[in-house]
């Protein structure tokens, strides 16, 4: 049976927390059917922001929420043995109740890079947490040798008052061997941003499998199109600086479907550089923009553009939904656009 159609929003971890929750809660009341929460890492000190726990904040939001799921979008399991995400895990499917909790693996070679920790195998690994976080949260007995991670966890008794189901699975994943072992081991993959239609098809073809596909899209919407489509020109020249800086090759293909040169960027990541994510923002060309198939402007526009995500391939959209009037963006999307996807 093919995964339902849903439409989401990627929350990024940097922001302060209070207002991650608030957000969190006009998302809810919305209709939004999930936020995943994006870990940043502390590269975006240099830009005046601060890296924060996805595990630590996915708790505290399913406890301020009703209906919303909430996902893990992603956290590395490098960074959390797959024993210790398990026990995350189980904090967040208490704090939200029965079936409101998508678990996200992924490599994040940058926060890799930050705490020194370079793995050059990745794959092995991945399998090796996505077996061992369902082991131990299946509640049983559970033994596990890798060449990575091991684990040795008793069974859960039965007068233990916990959770006891397993939440769906999702890896992350950019190049085709990982979105392949996606197809093969998880319940979902997950695209990075600036994912196209075209990076959609792409990974279908890949991951040849009857999962979700959640992809990461930048998103912003009004009222007036230009004023709709502000927002995702500045989180644009955000992560399209990040490309530039930080993940060259792991984003060639990504780039190429979107028919965006690597050196096209250099100017959007030395504005970065010099004056932070408004100064990035006002080098991003309409041409460039449209290039990276924002899910903006008016309702009408945003409408056309998730159509077009769900025709290439989409399960599930991610809406990277930045810019000014934020709370006053979702319940646009929620009055005007979810209603056409129900």
């Amino acid at each position: 049976m093919p995964p339902p159609f849903r439409i989401g929003v990627m929350q990024l971890s940097m922001e302060p927390l209070g207002e991650m929750i608030e957000t969190a809660k006009v998302m809810d009341r919305a209709g939004m059917d999930t936020i995943w929460l994006a870990e940043a890492y502390p590269w975006w000190r240099k830009h005046g922001m601060e890296a924060r726990s996805s595990t630590v904040t996915s708790a505290l939001i399913a406890q301020a929420t009703e209906r919303l799921t909430i996902g893990w979008g992603i956290i590395s399991p490098f960074t959390r043995h797959p024993v210790q995400a398990a026990m995350d895990a189980r904090v967040v499917q208490e704090a939200a109740g029965p079936g409101r909790f998508l678990l996200g693996f992924g490599t994040s070679k940058i926060f890799l890079n930050n705490a020194r920790l370079n793995s050059r195998r990745t794959l092995g690994p991945m399998r090796e947490a996505v077996e061992i976080v369902r082991g131990v949260l299946a509640g049983g007995a559970f033994e596990y040798e890798g060449e990575t991670f091991s684990a040795s966890v008793p069974a859960l008794l039965e007068e233990a008052e916990t959770p006891r189901d397993v939440p769906p699975v999702y890896v992350a994943a950019t190049a085709p061997k990982m979105q392949m072992l996606a197809g093969e081991i998880a319940d979902g993959c997950l695209t990075p941003s600036i994912t196209t239609p075209a990076f959609v098809g792409y990974t279908r073809g890949n991951v040849k499998a009857d999962i979700d596909i959640g992809c990461t899209v930048i998103a912003s919407i009004g009222e007036d199109r230009d004023a709709g489509r502000d927002g995702a020109r500045e989180i644009a020249g955000m992560y399209l600086a990040n490309k530039f800086q930080n993940i060259k090759g792991a984003a060639d293909t990504l780039l190429e479907l979107a028919e965006i040169e690597m050196e096209e960027l250099r100017p959007v990541a030395e504005a970065m550089e010099r004056g932070g994510r408004l100064a990035a923002k006002a080098q991003v060309s309409d041409d460039l923009l449209d290039r990276c198939k924002p899910i903006a402007g008016t309702p009408a526009d945003c409408i056309e553009a998730i159509e077009e995500y769900r025709d290439a391939g989409c399960s599930h959209v991610m809406l990277e939904l930045w810019g000014d009037r934020r709370h006053e963006q979702i319940e646009l999307f929620g009055r005007e656009v979810l209603p056409r996807f129900r």
